[in-house]
């Protein structure tokens, strides 16, 4: 029987490579949301052209909004009312400076995305997976909720928060029986650069240059395996970074 997969921000980056390479695979049925329906829903054809017999149903959802995600969850289609699988991806980065210099709304719009967003979905999505007799739920978190680097403060504070709720979910969800995962990459090449210095394509390229970054499909492979695992078995945190990539400071780029 196929599983029901709900991926946050499926529009574009890991969210969209997830729900490509999941729709590949026979046991799952993909229940996509992001901010932008239209590209949702080209998503959803570009999958069909390849795999039409995925099922797949589309929604607008800003992760910040919480009376929002309460009442698109609670309206789902019945055929769709019953979750399997979270993978709360929906997240970003805002600017790039000191904390003196920082702009209190990027602070606000990372703080609501990528903490207080993946609070009020996974809140919201567990009663629908309480009929699941194998629930997942995957974090994509970052390297930067494992060390700090110049400049990053409040988005490494909330991927510093994402980390701990993964941790603190595992604990509270144990005698549910759902299984808990973190994915923490490094470097990946998405639209992350490009939002982080909004809309300044050749500064995000600048961030990739002279080394060969991960690609969004790379962190899909990595979920495929990760919840292909058998039942008795949870991935609790996993670290992927490019093989260039040895810290969150330390890269080596080609000349």
């Amino acid at each position: 029987m196929s599983r029901t997969v709900l991926i946050t921000g499926a529009s574009s980056g890991i969210g969209e490579a997830c729900a490509k390479t999941l729709a590949g695979e026979s046991r799952y049925r993909l229940l996509l949301c992001a901010r932008r329906l239209q590209r949702l829903e080209q998503l959803k054809h570009e999958i069909h052209t390849s795999y039409p017999n995925c099922e797949i149903f589309c929604f607008e959802l800003d992760v910040r909004d919480q009376e929002s995600v309460q009442q698109k969850l609670n309206a789902l289609p019945d055929e769709w009312a019953n979750i399997d699988i979270l993978i709360n991806n929906a997240g970003l980065s805002q600017g790039l400076d000191s904390i003196e210099n920082g702009d209190i709304g990027d602070w606000d719009r990372m703080i609501d995305t990528n903490v207080k967003g993946l609070l009020y979905v996974s809140k919201h999505a567990l009663p629908l997976m309480s009929n699941s007799e194998n629930a997942h739920i995957i974090n994509i978190g970052s390297i930067a909720g494992k060390e700090v680097y110049p400049n990053g403060n409040v988005y490494c504070a909330t991927k510093h928060a994402v980390d701990a709720l993964s941790k603190a979910m595992r604990i509270d969800l144990l005698e549910k029986g759902i299984r808990v995962s973190s994915i923490d990459p490094g470097m990946v090449e998405t639209e992350f650069s490009s939002v982080r210095f909004k809309g300044d394509d050749t500064r995000a390229k600048n961030v990739y240059a002279g080394l060969t970054p991960l690609s969004g499909k790379d962190i899909a492979e990595i979920i495929s395996f990760v919840l292909s695992r058998p039942t008795h078995v949870n991935i609790n945190d996993l670290i992927v970074m490019p093989t260039a990539q040895a810290s969150a400071t330390l890269v080596k780029r080609n000349a």
